[in-house]
């Protein structure tokens, strides 16, 4: 993510002896919680995994990840951020951090901590302090030219996922121009098309988050992750 850090106030998190930590970001309605359900249903066999949500006024992410039981409650931790959602992932971490800590704390060696964002917009990214890895949602509704109109999350996330696509014939959305637009905006970082409908345990996202568990543990944090097509 490189130079799109360049206003980011927070140094990047020591990694030494705790959790890869990854936000989850992108527009109101896109499918970030249900993504990170689906995450933790996929991985929760294999992986040690906690969640911290955050809603500006609710707990209501955390409620529904609770309600469909996709990890046990006291590994998923609610942030009411009280302002805009984009403050609480990169200009005041603290509440995130705290949350993220006290998990670590409770549970131990945790692998992965997932931290969802609440719903925010094009220009959201997470601050290096607190995500070693962002994934980015947007959703076919939006419509196809979202990708090509940019924005630091579009741009600069690890992942792009573009979801829903299901909806891409009722809402006349062409997924090929969202792929060709995606990829000259992301400069080669790689993007996802999902439908969760379809595939509900995201397999396109779950395979490329194993890629970067494994370079973690081997000691590659550059891996170049790849890319899936529509």
């Amino acid at each position: 993510m490189g130079a799109h850090h360049d206003h980011d106030p927070h140094r990047a998190a020591p990694a030494d002896g705790r959790a890869l930590r990854l936000g989850i970001g992108g527009p109101v309605g896109s499918g970030k919680t249900a993504l990170t359900a689906a995450l933790c249903r996929v991985l929760r066999d294999e992986l040690e995994l906690a969640v911290v949500t955050n809603d500006i006024y609710t707990t209501e992410d955390a409620d529904f990840l609770r309600r469909e039981a996709v990890l046990p409650d006291d590994r998923i931790a609610a942030v009411r951020t009280g302002a805009c959602p984009h403050t609480a992932i990169r200009d005041d971490i603290s509440a995130n951090l705290d949350a993220v800590e006290a998990l670590e704390a409770r549970h131990g060696r945790l692998d992965l901590v997932i931290v969802e964002s609440g719903g925010d917009n094009l220009t959201a990214l997470f601050s290096r302090g607190l995500a070693d890895r962002q994934v980015f949602v947007l959703d076919v509704a939006g419509g196809d030219d979202v990708p090509r109109k940019g924005g630091l999350g579009v741009a600069a996330a690890n992942l792009l996922v573009v979801n829903k696509t299901d909806l891409a014939p009722l809402v006349g959305s062409d997924l090929d121009v969202m792929a060709r637009d995606a990829a000259r905006v992301r400069d080669g970082r790689p993007v996802a098309f999902t439908s969760l409908r379809e595939r509900p345990d995201a397999p396109e996202v779950a395979s490329w988050l194993r890629e970067v568990m494994r370079a973690r543990r081997h000691g590659h944090e550059g891996v170049h992750e790849t890319a899936t097509a529509p």
